[in-house]
């Protein structure tokens, strides 16, 4: 294979119906005959299900509803939350993974959910990839009780989509992907946001294009998709076609470049109808410390925290191929990030980075950049009042709307920016 499609052996674990399968494991119960949905009793019947059993799931019952959604004729027991127990859990399944790989080889990717790379192991154990994510399945299952899906392939994102799509549904839950797979099981994937990295937000964007299943993306112009996505649409059109570069020790390189950051602890749950707002307001902050001190930025992080009783979320971040100190280009790529990753839970907290920072006078122009001047111009006089008169003497309307965070936020970290 040419340098786009190299041949490594990537195993994507997944731990079927996680929280629901600890609280029956801890119970003695079976997950796959057993009606258990995972939620805050004292919510009520508008309670999130966090997670409902395998069994359920046949039912119709999905995960990340409400209570009140579940069908009337169908009966159930409910389980409050124990992130303490899911953590521990977790923790003794990793411990599994560390057993066959070394940790460099390892990327947890959620809390129930991990890629390990087990290219260099197979001649030690002498065992194809298959027989040895078979082994390792069989491990899980022995000592903690817990059933966990495998997708195989020979990169990363591969791997990902066929746990995703085909694992589940194969008698021993491994499902096996080569490139030669591409044009008869990646390409029909419909709708798009089926297929890992394509979320609602976007699946929406992609069907007003035409766009209805991968094939379409995989087809159309790359640089066409680019100028239309940015960053995200070369990558919408690699992953399209099977490409997908990373690999799982790069995971491991933290970066040591300069950053802002800023993250907000919210007074009460969000979601994604009033989050936007938020994202906007906490940008608009970074944006103008990067104006102030000359920067620019060339890597976006963006993270979302649920609401106490999850205690979980994502983080995750894009690299961009030119540096920008721009508000809706970075509020671009968060909500980009935010519709890839969000699983329409409560949330609570943001946290949004800005790295990879270079001086702006270090940046040479060029005739296909959109840079413009009077957006700038304006930008310098607005932080210039606010900087003189405080953060609070200039305000948009959004700043109004009753989900709005930025006064109070403004009245408890001073008048002037830091």
């Amino acid at each position: 294979m040419n340098e786009l499609y190299p041949e490594r052996n990537i195993l994507c674990i997944d731990l079927k119906s996680f929280f629901a399968s600890c609280e029956c494991v801890e119970r003695g119960l079976n997950p796959f005959t057993y009606p258990l949905v995972v939620a805050n009793k004292n919510q009520g019947q508008g309670a999130i299900t966090l997670a409902v059993t395998p069994y359920l799931k046949t039912l119709g019952v999905k995960s990340r509803g409400r209570l009140y959604e579940i069908k009337p004729h169908i009966k159930y027991f409910i389980a409050n939350p124990r992130m303490d127990l899911y953590i521990k859990k977790s923790k003794e399944v990793i411990n599994i993974y560390l057993d066959f790989v070394s940790s460099e080889d390892l990327h947890i990717y959620s809390i129930d959910e991990c890629f390990l790379d087990v290219t260099h192991y197979l001649k030690m154990y002498k065992m194809t990839d298959e027989e040895l994510a078979i082994k390792i399945l069989h491990t899980i299952y022995e000592k903690t009780g817990l059933t966990a899906t495998c997708g195989i392939a020979p990169n990363m994102l591969l791997a990902k989509v066929a746990m995703d799509i085909e694992a589940k549904h194969n008698q021993n839950n491994i499902a096996k992907w080569t490139y030669n797979d591409i044009k008869d099981k990646l390409w029909p994937i419909t709708p798009l946001s089926n297929m890992w990295g394509i979320g609602k937000r976007m699946e929406k964007n992609l069907n007003i294009l035409g766009m209805y299943k991968v094939e379409d993306i995989a087809k159309a112009n790359k640089n066409w998709l680019k100028d239309k996505f940015g960053i995200m649409g070369l990558e919408l059109w690699n992953h399209a076609n099977g490409i997908d570069l990373s690999i799982i020790k790069d995971y491991k390189k933290l970066a040591k470049s300069e950053s802002y950051s800023h993250s907000q602890v919210l007074f009460k749950d969000y979601n994604e109808n009033n989050i936007q707002l938020i994202i906007n307001e906490m940008v608009e902050v970074l944006t103008t410390r990067l104006r102030k001190n000359n920067k620019l930025t060339k890597c976006i992080g963006f993270g979302i925290g649920y609401s106490k009783e999850i205690d979980n979320g994502f983080y995750h971040s894009i690299k961009l191929d030119n540096p920008t100190d721009s508000l809706s280009e970075i509020t671009k790529y968060c909500l980009i990030i935010f519709d890839k990753f969000y699983e329409y839970l409560p949330i609570r907290k943001v946290s949004i980075s800005l790295g990879c920072l270079e001086k702006k006078e270090n940046y040479q122009l060029n005739l296909f950049d959109n840079f413009n001047t009077n957006a700038n111009s304006y930008n310098q006089v607005i932080d210039e009042i606010k900087d003189k008169f405080g953060k609070n003497s200039l305000l948009k309307a959004t700043n109004l709307l009753q989900d709005s965070t930025a006064i109070e936020r403004n009245k408890k970290i001073g008048g002037h920016y830091a």
